[in-house]
């Protein structure tokens, strides 16, 4: 399987101990293009303390192309709040030059049905149309998600009439018990904005996997995030692939660790 490279992303979750310049040489060292930018790290925001136009000089600088910013939570919980927060994140998106801006539904075990979800979608569309920045529902696999099916996500955005698309993410696939028996009948490849990548090596039941249990894809990845992409590649995706790991391990790598996983990861992908 040859995926061209160009088509490959890092998450800024994967180094959580380095500036954004030094996330962008990293990511320029290994000959790749393309970043996501998150508003979870540890200074709050998602440029930390740079202007926008600094971020944006520094992407030009290193040739790189800010592909998201992950990330408005939760989407389908629409107050004054949410809506300010959204429309920062927005403004944040424009000012660095951000193509989208993620949207991950309620993820507390409340739950939201399909009517609520589809008038915040309609509510937030105008919002992304005005700053000219593309939105990207990710379901998440848990099961206290208010939304996890991604076939489901897509349906409602078709029922709400708005351009946005999904981000399809192979752990949050797997979580979810449903995902294989509906994948290739219901998904829209068209439909799909974005893939997340990452692995598990935790025999733990599913349902008990959390963020902290993933790490970079490997030969034991019980995700079988590598099959995942074999499957969207046979049935015509052509976006962006996003190495995104959450574990607290990554507190404590250094650069030369990043860098290695990230060869390591992408060669599974090519073989």
């Amino acid at each position: 399987m040859a995926i061209d490279p160009t088509r490959f992303c890092v998450n800024r979750k994967i180094a959580p101990a380095l500036s954004i310049e030094q996330f962008f040489q990293l990511v320029h060292g290994l000959g790749l293009h393309k970043v996501e930018l998150r508003n979870d790290m540890r200074s709050g925001k998602v440029t930390d303390n740079l202007s926008h136009s600094a971020v944006r000089e520094l992407a030009q600088r290193y040739g790189l192309e800010i592909v998201t910013i992950n990330a408005v939570y939760p989407f389908n919980q629409i107050d004054d709040a949410l809506l300010a927060k959204t429309e920062a994140l927005l403004k944040d998106a424009e000012g660095i030059g951000a193509k989208a801006l993620v949207l991950c539904p309620l993820n507390d075990g409340t739950p939201v049905d399909a009517e609520e979800t589809i008038s915040a979608l309609k509510t937030l569309a105008p919002l992304f149309e005005k700053y000219g920045v593309e939105g990207l529902v990710e379901p998440l696999g848990f099961p206290i998600s208010s939304l996890r099916s991604a076939v489901h996500s897509q349906a409602l955005i078709r029922d709400a009439g708005v351009p946005f698309r999904l981000v399809l993410d192979t752990f949050h696939h797997h979580l979810y018990e449903k995902a294989e028996e509906e994948f290739e009948k219901g998904i829209d490849i068209n439909g799909i904005g974005l893939v997340h990548l990452s692995g598990v090596e935790d025999a733990r039941p599913t349902a008990e996997l959390t963020d902290e249990e993933r790490i970079m894809l490997s030969k034991g990845d019980l995700l079988n995030s590598v099959a995942q992409v074999q499957r969207l590649e046979r049935m015509g995706y052509r976006g962006i692939y996003a190495f995104e790991p959450f574990s607290s391990a990554m507190e404590n790598w250094s650069a030369a660790d990043i860098e290695r996983e990230l060869r390591q990861s992408i060669e599974l992908l090519q073989a």
